[in-house]
């Protein structure tokens, strides 16, 4: 399976819009929301701790702590349902991913605020897998040097998104709120850890 590149300076993405058929990925999205832990992760914004706005869960091998906004988590076990997934990612991909964050937005007020996945234990230039299900939102980059290179896409039902390269050093990414009615999305971002700090 050839995923498509996305044109955008400084950055490495590949994107295919339909990775799993809409059955598959049905059964998943049902199968997440009824087996992942899912929990209300506190972040730090500007000095101060806030809730973030989605529920989420960090999901991975025994070993892959992760140390984000000011907290480390410790890692749920995989459930039955990602096991698969991750196999077939890693085949894909090339990449032994040890972990996953796995978001739920309940709906178009849940969002995700600019940012890069650019933390220490992820290395220099990290592969991150993000598979999306349920509701079609929108994804966006900016880069942090010059605004004028950017990319917007929606993310559908079913969607593989790959950032590669030095994607997170020059790019911030977000999920936006929207007023329009749209249902919960279940996000999952596949890393490698490459070692925990204390």
């Amino acid at each position: 399976m050839v995923l498509s590149p996305l044109p955008l300076p400084d950055a490495e993405l590949r994107f295919d819009p339909h990775w799993l058929g809409p059955v598959e990925a049905d059964v998943l999205m049902a199968e997440l929301q009824a087996e992942v832990p899912w929990e209300v992760h506190r972040i730090r914004i500007f000095g101060r701790e806030v809730d973030s706005p989605r529920l989420s869960c960090w999901i991975g091998d025994p070993d892959a702590r992760y140390r984000y906004s000011g907290t480390m988590f410790e890692p749920h076990p995989w459930p039955p349902a990602l096991q698969p997934l991750r196999e077939r990612l890693q085949r894909t991909l090339g990449v032994p991913f040890n972990s996953v964050l796995a978001n739920l937005y309940r709906d178009g007020r849940d969002a995700m605020g600019w940012h890069s996945d650019s933390e220490p234990e992820l290395g220099p230039a990290p592969v991150i897998a993000s598979v999306s299900l349920g509701a079609t939102r929108r994804f966006a980059f900016k880069h942090r040097d010059d605004p004028q290179r950017k990319l917007a896409l929606e993310l559908p039902h079913g969607s593989l998104l790959a950032m590669s390269g030095a994607t997170q050093r020059f790019y911030r990414h977000s999920l936006p709120k929207t007023t329009r009615p749209v249902g919960p999305r279940i996000n999952l971002t596949f890393r490698r850890i490459l070692a925990a700090r204390a």
